[in-house]
């Protein structure tokens, strides 16, 4: 993960919720692969065969809605999201999210689907390079930021670990 992400727009509604992100009847297997094959199918049957490394989620109020399962951020990342801008995010998906390593952004953002966005999490701008607009987000703080960038709240924690007390590791 990159301070600053650039990809292309996949447009949803509000209030997608966990089971239309990944619906339960898929949730028997560990296969992160099986699991990103059908991200997303219940709303975009092609979502999971199109989507590409990179690519940006983009969505209205609520995304995230529902259940507390944490296999919804982990297939929208394996499948290639690299990060999901919505008007507002239910508090266990954001926090479920944060903790794989997949970035989430409150904003209201003018993108349709197709359209190239540009956001920098540590100046804090999204930009539609499609259009021209940009809007101003909310920064990340450091700490954030380097959750992203090791993959997670786990993998954060074995890295803090590791460069502070290299001997316990």
């Amino acid at each position: 993960m990159k301070e600053e992400i650039k990809g292309k727009v996949w447009k949803f509604r509000d209030s997608i919720d966990t089971d239309v992100i990944i619906p339960g009847r898929y949730l028997r297997t560990f296969s992160l692969d099986e699991l990103a094959s059908h991200v997303m199918e219940g709303e975009d049957p092609e979502f999971a065969k199109n989507v590409e490394k990179g690519d940006i989620i983009v969505a209205g109020w609520n995304f995230g809605c529902g259940s507390s399962r944490e296999q919804a951020p982990v297939a929208l990342k394996h499948a290639g999201v690299d990060a999901i801008v919505a008007k507002s995010f239910a508090r266990i998906f954001y926090r479920n999210a944060i903790n794989v390593g997949l970035p989430v952004i409150v904003a209201d953002i003018d993108a349709d689907k197709g359209d190239e966005l540009r956001i920098d999490l540590a100046e804090g701008m999204i930009q539609n390079l499609t259009t021209g607009k940009s809007c101003s987000i909310q920064p990340f703080h450091d700490f954030m930021l380097g959750i992203l960038q090791d993959g997670g709240l786990v993998k954060h924690y074995l890295h803090e670990k590791k460069k502070n007390h290299p001997d316990e590791v």
